[in-house]
């Protein structure tokens, strides 16, 4: 659609007498829209005469007309584009998804080490200096071998193989440490999630997938894979920002958690990413009063079929700490489009 200013505007009024032939309704070149004009009764016998009004109504409506056309090649080509890269970025989150489960699935014992992982990657954000967080620090040896992270190698030399696989298929370069390292929290997570379903379905493997992808918490992760595109840290974050999680009070994890933003509830529901033993850490967090009612929630929510409460705050939970600091690049692992020469093809 097109619309010409001088050609629709000097056809709508003789500028000096601010009149118009008698036919209300102006129309365009055959490509144009039509915009009308409201005709008025005036003293003048046989005289259709627009007022001013009416006439900057005209005008502002023919410029608006041709700033729309001139603009809407240019929306829809910007449009296609956000559209391929999205498709492009959700297609490469699928392959390394598929490429965790599968790892995961290899090395089941490491499920809890991976979620320490990720979140002792995570929590070293300082909020006062505006430093630290999921930037992937934790892969280098400086940092993994402190004793926070603690046995915790094994399941980033799981995360390092998968990585070297992710990468000999990217098409949008490799994939960042700071952005693995979050999704193979979320891949134990959902590993985690699935074998609650087989138990409650007696062990059946077919049952328990069916009633995790009926009553499963899948559709909450959205804003989760949104925030893919972060950058490796290549120094460690400073030490004395993460406690030894097996030796650390409860007040000490409350602390932790709350300097970053969290509450006892948070801490809570995280329950499982601060050790091996979830059973053994619930029964230690259920000694202070403030953590208790939420450590009683989400043993109870997890004894539900669908046990949506707990995952739901803690996709939440994972989320928020995931986010911690980072600057996202939203055309990561982006690509050109390779196009199609239809001169070339044979028909």
């Amino acid at each position: 659609m097109g619309v010409s200013l001088l050609s629709t505007f000097t056809s709508l009024v003789n500028v000096p007498s601010l009149t118009i032939s008698t036919t209300p309704t102006i129309r365009c070149p055959s490509n144009a829209v039509v915009i009308r004009c409201n005709k008025m009764d005036t003293d003048v016998p046989g005289e259709n005469v627009l007022r001013r009004r009416e006439v900057l109504k005209c005008f502002g409506a023919s410029v608006g007309m041709e700033l729309l056309a001139s603009s809407g090649s240019f929306v829809e080509m910007a449009s296609a584009a956000d559209l391929i890269q999205r498709r492009q970025r959700s297609e490469f989150q699928s392959s390394i998804r598929q490429t965790l489960s599968a790892a995961i699935k290899g090395k089941p014992e490491l499920i809890p080490y991976i979620l320490t992982l990720a979140l002792n990657d995570a929590i070293t954000y300082d909020k006062a200096t505006k430093s630290g967080g999921p930037n992937g620090s934790i892969r280098l040896s400086s940092e993994i071998s402190r004793p926070e992270n603690n046995g915790l190698s094994a399941a980033l030399n799981l995360i390092e193989e998968a990585k070297q696989e992710i990468d000999s298929y990217s098409k949008g370069g490799p994939i960042s440490f700071a952005d693995l390292i979050p999704f193979a929290g979320q891949s134990a997570v959902k590993a985690t999630f699935l074998a609650s379903a087989i138990r409650k379905c007696g062990g059946n493997i077919e049952k328990g997938s069916i009633l995790y992808s009926a009553y499963g918490s899948s559709g909450q992760w959205g804003l989760f894979d949104r925030q893919f595109g972060r950058t490796d840290s290549q120094e460690p974050d400073p030490e004395g920002r993460v406690p030894q999680w097996g030796k650390a009070t409860v007040q000490e994890m409350k602390d932790k958690f709350s300097s970053i933003g969290l509450g006892p509830r948070q801490l809570a529901v995280m329950s499982a990413f601060l050790g091996p033993d979830q059973a053994a850490t619930e029964a230690l967090l259920a000694t202070d009063p403030d953590v208790t009612p939420w450590v009683q929630k989400y043993q109870r929510s997890r004894e539900t079929v669908s046990q949506t409460d707990y995952e739901v705050d803690l996709i939440t939970t994972l989320t928020k700490l995931c986010s911690l600091g980072q600057q996202i690049n939203y055309e990561a692992y982006t690509y050109p489009v390779r196009k199609i020469e239809l001169s070339k093809l044979k028909l």
